[in-house]
């Protein structure tokens, strides 16, 4: 494959993931609201999976193929992004007020989270079978918690005039844009990283991390205009949790995963960010001088990542 070919590939890929996740987040959102489900529950669960198809297709697709370091990349790396350039960006346009129950719940374990993963990295730069089922029980345990831990109802969504069944078809026809994007944007990746010589390690945590997670990056940004901040943050740490914790546990299931020492690092430092940010978002709101500095370390990490 040329280079030319995969750019486009990756071009069109990103394309049909950040097509594909905007039907679904706008789909699934809308009969989420039809059934009166809180806002928080809505950014944790549906709109976070969601934005988060695309890593799931991609990391999943990456790991089938044996591009290891590409599958756990894209989820590091795109936690990163997240939790800098999502949160970060969004607190710059609005300062975010910080939800209690994300603080004493969902944040502690999207950390833990992290630190898990660190540990299972430090242990022999692998992701065993059985550690995918620990992560995939994880998850389904913090979804049920999710799910009965937040009761605050909303109102039904008497803004949404499309019918249930036009909602379900853009659900359906955004999945598969995702499928097909994140197919693309994997071959379009591999291809660079033989044709240049880069790393896959390399491609996955900036390319493929930044592209899968301009989903998160929109939807965080207009919830945080709109003042919508239970989804703004609810998005972000819902979605980090669901890319460890699933996306990460079902690949390694499908074909265990074996990565480079440096994703340590790069694991390591995603837990420091999420312990020091949280302990700043404790106070109650994420301020636009927090959100500054978290976009310039992202900056300054992608940097270290291009000369490493």
């Amino acid at each position: 494959m040329s280079s030319l070919v995969s750019v486009v590939c990756i071009l069109v890929g990103f394309v049909l993931l950040v097509k594909g996740a905007d039907w679904f987040v706008s789909s699934a959102s809308g009969i989420a609201r039809r059934l009166g489900v809180s806002p928080l529950v809505i950014g944790l669960t549906i709109v976070a999976f969601g934005t988060s198809a695309p890593e799931l297709a991609v990391s999943v697709t990456a790991a089938l193929g044996g591009a290891n370091e590409i599958a756990v990349g894209n989820v590091v790396g795109s936690n990163i992004f997240n939790l800098l350039v999502v949160a970060g960006g969004s607190a710059i346009l609005c300062p975010l007020v910080a939800d209690r129950t994300l603080l004493r719940r969902d944040w502690p374990c999207s950390t833990l989270a992290a630190l898990l993963l660190t540990g299972m990295l430090l242990t022999g730069n692998n992701i065993t079978r059985i550690e995918s089922l620990i992560l995939l029980v994880l998850f389904a345990g913090m979804l049920v918690w999710q799910i009965r831990g937040t009761q605050a109802p909303v109102e039904t969504g008497a803004e949404e005039h499309r019918s249930g069944w036009v909602l379900g078809l853009l659900i359906i026809v955004g999945i598969g844009c995702i499928v097909a994007g994140g197919q693309l944007a994997v071959n379009g990746a591999t291809g660079l990283a033989r044709n240049f010589g880069w790393s896959e390690s390399l491609i996955g945590l900036t390319i493929v991390a930044i592209g899968t997670s301009l989903p998160e990056l929109v939807t965080s940004i207009v919830a945080a205009r709109r003042g919508e901040n239970e989804i703004a943050m609810g998005n972000v740490i819902g979605s980090n949790l669901f890319n460890i914790l699933c996306i990460l546990g079902l690949s390694a299931f499908l074909n265990p995963i074996s990565v480079a020492p440096s994703a340590v690092v790069d694991a390591a430092f995603l837990t420091i960010l999420s312990i020091v940010f949280w302990l700043v978002a404790r106070r109650g709101v994420l301020p636009r001088s927090a959100g500054v500095i978290m976009v310039a370390l992202y900056v300054a990490y992608t940097g270290y990542l291009i000369v490493r």
